[in-house]
């Protein structure tokens, strides 16, 4: 079965009905993989202080305010409440390197399938949703808004971008990852849910950076787009691979093919250890299977 190549507007509509089965919120289901122990959970929406009161019998420690409680001499508490909307912006990889699919679909097929019930979960929970679609030409961004007009607008875009990866014409630009993630700390400056959906191609130190500030004041979730023949890759006779212009000859050799899954892993374990460390959840999509269930079994099976 051939890999489906793009993505239509109407089919990004239609991934309405499949967002539902997972959760973006910090109390994730037991079975998620942002709920285990060693893994990052995400923050959720921001905290605003609401009034300082006394003391009551059960209330939580930590709440005590210790200088109001010295200054009036009997223990006071500080009561927050939650905010009731969290941004969600959405950074869609739409790069030649996404244009890569053995099995279900391309790379960038599932990012842009992603990011639609990822938009969908957002706006049906009455937040705001935005994002950043980037090739190596071009970089649209899209603030956050709480409005199904702006989210379709994102859609349009993502809808071009995977397209335009289908014309025969060279791509001459010099866009890159680290470019989106600049984009989005001009946007996300605090108590947004940043969500980059890339297959990291072209990270370097200066993503780990720009990464770690995103993180500072904001939940970041990056999601890893990955193919199967990409992590396995068997060479033959004649057999050639191309990438931005350039082309290479594929050797049917086992040595190969173990230097290339050796390479595959060590790139992703350096990130997942990257991110582990910034306390940044990482999950990892396959292009062989249905995007939709993929996310239930990673983000729990929420019945909302």
């Amino acid at each position: 079965m051939s890999a489906r190549t793009c993505v239509t507007f109407q089919e990004l509509l239609m991934l309405k009905a499949e967002a539902r089965g997972f959760s973006l919120l910090p109390r994730q289901p037991m079975n998620s993989l942002l709920a285990g122990r060693y893994a990052s959970r995400l923050r959720g929406r921001g905290l605003s202080f609401e009034e300082l009161r006394h003391y009551h019998q059960g209330d939580d420690i930590r709440t005590i305010d210790w200088k109001a409680t010295a200054r009036y001499r009997s223990t006071h508490v500080r009561v927050y409440t939650e905010e009731r909307e969290r941004p969600l912006l959405l950074l869609v990889d739409q790069r030649q390197p996404m244009f890569f699919g053995s099995q279900r679909c391309m790379k960038s097929v599932a990012a842009a399938e992603l990011a639609a019930m990822g938009a969908w979960k957002a706006l049906h929970a009455s937040d705001r949703v935005g994002g950043i679609v980037f090739n190596e030409e071009e970089l649209v961004e899209i603030r956050p808004h709480r409005s199904q007009a702006r989210m379709l607008q994102l859609f349009h875009a993502i809808e071009r971008m995977n397209h335009r990866l289908t014309t025969v014409d060279a791509v001459k630009g010099s866009i890159g990852l680290n470019d989106a993630l600049r984009g989005a700390l001009r946007v996300a400056q605090h108590d947004h849910l940043v969500v980059l959906i890339s297959d990291l191609d072209g990270a370097d130190a200066t993503t780990q950076k720009l990464a770690t500030q995103l993180a500072a004041h904001n939940d970041l979730l990056v999601v890893v787009v990955y193919d199967p023949l990409g992590i396995s890759l068997s060479g033959g006779e004649e057999m050639l691979a191309y990438d931005r212009g350039r082309a290479w000859s594929i050797p049917d050799t086992k040595q190969f093919e173990e230097s290339f899954r050796e390479e595959f892993q060590l790139q992703l374990d350096k990130w997942r250890g990257i991110f582990r460390n910034l306390k940044i959840p990482l999950l990892p999509i396959s292009t062989s299977a249905s995007v939709a269930q993929q996310l239930r079994a990673l983000l729990g099976s929420s019945a909302k």
